[in-house]
């Protein structure tokens, strides 16, 4: 018999479902009828009670009624009218060139089943007011969340009459009775599970999984605890029998979310299939469009408790699934990109430098979008409301001159709650300068800083603002962020990047975690605003070697001083000129590590990848060698090595002993000198620039 696993997942639900039958009854009567009493069941509960498995109870119901059900949950689609219709779409298997609002036209046994509904806030009206009345009269949508519903559906006069609102509770004594027996709980322990749990949906289905690890649950020993959900997870985990399932377990506590091919790079692909299945059985585990995830209560107790029992492992788990991420990461684009990043993101929610700046639930809430024309007087409102007449002349320059610079981040029917606007400074003119106050002294600072070189992009994140906060909003620094984000990770040669920011006191702390430090002379003021500048060099500290820097970061779970974070010291970015004075200087201290500690190459991106360890004078002697030995790979350059060899590495009394000792005109050895520090210098500015282990020399001079 060929049995799918859905349909064991199915059964397995469904002998878990006890009770709740005046919420089945309510239901079951609107099935029977043609035009139900109402159109929608609003559920509301706290997290754990059992929303998410009643909503599945309806689903079958409805099935079984010849109903079709969709179950659309809030935590995997955008809160947009786009994002909300797209995951419709996908619900229901539509061709892409099917629109969902005509396609669900023509359903009138349409079920729609909306989980986590306090993440749709944002879409409230638009569902009321334009989405739910085109549906076919006989269509019955159940909305379910931990708040109660918005006022709107009560005061209404349409809605209300329309409209039923239930309160989900524990469930009673003889319902857990019930559910606690068909669980394989014996009689005699029914009654010490109940004094604890109360009826509490989550607990009694943690009761049921740890009775399959240990059915002598009541002779151990259950704790009165009001934090029973908390006491029974840290049991279960310390009772999984398996350590790869509890491995598995760790890494779906941490993830955003997990599915296969994670478990198979934590655990090793052999493993990963058998971790995935027990998973997806374990009653706190649900599962969705992009792989499974833990109900959140069972995911805070999961990570606090494996953060304090074995912090060395919880390490070991973080690094696993962050290198995971990145790998997607750079692996795909457009949305499943955007997918990965959220879930980097998601692994600093606990970090108190960042905590303060972001709204992980508000992640969803709005999508990322680029500006149309259309959009561009709603964001010259909001600019002239928080930036003045200048400010409007400036945005209005760049809606002009540089227009694909500008994303909105749309909320419920099409509302900009908010956008940003980036500025390629490869691109800039005279008539940009002379227009944007910005642009004079982060122009200078760049040229200080980083002197671009032709093919390298150097972007300016110029402006980003809520429509009625300003710069003050968690929700739109999300986006803010996340748009960030896409460019370091896809944008081919990235030089450098400033940040221009108001309120930049209020920033600086979380700029500074981030490894951007401020850039005074790079201030610029516009209408009397004061805006500070957060920059990166990326070609001193490319993206991956920023991210290691950061994976460190992610783990603090206490606010210490920025000097006390676990860091390398930025790397330095030498100009071409200091690069190669730095060079010259460093061949003549090659043997006084006192001095080469005081050389700016030490920090250096070529001296950092030359060693996995932090860089000391060392390690910078070593390349240095490995430079002069590389020229003897090449028959024209052996002679400059040895050069270079009784100059500096084996030196002569003096330039004139080296030049005798070499058997050669004073000139001419003053001459191969020189070629050979120049050639020296080329190599090692091929691997500042570029990365990577340099080849062997040709017989063309390197010059930096």
């Amino acid at each position: 018999m060929n049995v799918r696993m859905s349909e064991r997942l199915a059964a397995l639900r469904r002998s878990r479902f006890v009770g709740r039958q005046a919420e089945l009854e309510l239901f079951q009567v609107a099935l029977s009828r043609d035009v139900p009493d109402f159109a929608v069941l609003h559920i509301y509960g706290p997290g754990g009670i059992g929303k998410t498995t009643l909503l599945r109870e309806y689903a079958r119901l409805a099935a079984e009624a010849g109903r079709i059900p969709v179950m659309l949950d809030a935590r995997h689609l955008d809160a947009s009218p786009d994002g909300f219709l797209t995951a419709l779409q996908m619900a229901l298997n539509l061709p892409p060139e099917q629109a969902p609002l005509e396609a669900i036209a023509t359903m009138p046994s349409l079920v729609l089943l909306l989980d986590t509904c306090e993440l749709l806030a944002p879409l409230d009206a638009w569902l009321r007011d334009l989405f739910l009345p085109q549906l076919p009269a006989r269509a019955i949508v159940v909305m379910a969340g931990r708040q109660q519903p918005a006022a709107a559906w009560r005061a209404d006069d349409g809605w209300g009459a329309l409209t039923r609102i239930v309160s989900l509770r524990n469930l009673r004594p003889e319902e857990s009775t019930a559910y606690l027996t068909a669980q394989g709980i014996a009689p005699q322990d029914v009654e010490c599970v109940l004094a604890v749990t109360y009826g509490h949906p989550l607990a009694l289905a943690l009761i049921a999984d740890l009775h399959k690890q240990n059915d002598d649950l009541c002779n151990d020993g259950l704790p009165r605890d009001p934090d029973i959900v908390r006491v029974l997870l840290e049991r279960f985990v310390a009772e999984v029998p398996d350590p790869l399932f509890r491995q598995a377990l760790e890494i779906c506590a941490h993830a955003f979310t997990t599915d296969e091919s994670l478990l198979a790079a934590c655990l090793g692909a052999e493993h990963s299939y058998a971790a995935f299945q027990w998973l997806r059985n374990l009653s706190f585990v649900e599962q969705g469009p992009f792989g499974l995830f833990p109900h959140d209560l069972a995911r805070e107790v999961l990570e606090a408790d494996l953060r304090w029992r074995n912090p060395t492992r919880f390490r070991e788990v973080h690094f696993q699934v962050r290198t995971h991420i990145i790998q997607r990461i750079m692996a795909t684009s457009a949305l499943a990109q955007q997918a990965a990043i959220f879930a980097l993101l998601f692994l600093h929610r606990n970090n108190p430098f960042m905590r303060p700046f972001y709204e992980w639930q508000a992640f969803g809430q709005f999508y990322i979008d680029a500006a149309q024309p259309a959009d561009f007087p709603v964001i010259e409102q909001m600019v002239l409301r928080h930036q003045g007449e200048t400010g409007l002349a400036v945005t209005r320059h760049w809606c002009a001159h540089q227009p694909q610079g500008f994303f909105v981040f749309r909320a419920a029917g099409n509302v900009i709650a908010g956008f940003c606007h980036i500025v390629e400074l490869s691109r800039v003119t005279d008539e940009d300068s002379a227009i944007d106050p910005a642009l004079p002294p982060v122009l200078a600072h760049v040229q200080r800083a980083v002197a671009p070189r032709a093919g390298e992009a150097v972007i300016l994140f110029r402006n980003w603002m809520d429509a009625d906060t300003y710069q003050l909003s968690p929700a739109i620094f999300n986006m803010a962020a996340m748009v960030s984000l896409r460019v370091f990770f896809n944008t081919p040669s990235l030089a450098y990047s400033l940040i221009a920011q108001a309120y930049s006191d209020h920033y600086a702390t979380m700029f500074e975690y981030l490894r951007m430090p401020a850039a005074p002379d790079a201030v610029f003021t516009m209408d009397g605003q004061r805006f500070g500048v957060f920059v990166h060099n990326w070609r001193a500290e490319p993206v991956f070697a920023w991210l290691e820097v950061m994976g460190e970061r992610e783990l603090l779970d206490e606010m210490v001083a920025l000097e006390e974070l676990p860091h390398t010291p930025p790397p330095v970015a030498l100009s071409e000129p200091e690069f190669a004075e730095a060079v010259r200087q460093a061949l003549r201290d090659v043997r006084r590590p006192d001095l080469l500690a005081q050389n700016p190459l030490l920090h250096s991106r070529c001296v950092r990848e030359h060693s996995d360890q932090e860089p000391t004078p060392a390690t910078l002697q070593a390349l240095l060698r490995a430079g002069a030995d590389a020229l003897t790979a090449t028959p024209k350059l052996q002679k400059l090595h040895k050069v270079l060899w009784h100059t500096f590495f084996a030196p002569a009394p003096t330039q004139e002993a080296a030049a005798e000792l070499l058997d050669l005109p004073f000139s001419t050895y003053r001459y191969q000198l020189g070629k050979a520090v120049e050639q020296i210098t080329g190599w090692l500015w091929q691997r500042e620039v570029y990365g990577g282990e340099p080849g062997h020399f040709n017989d063309r001079t390197h010059r930096p």
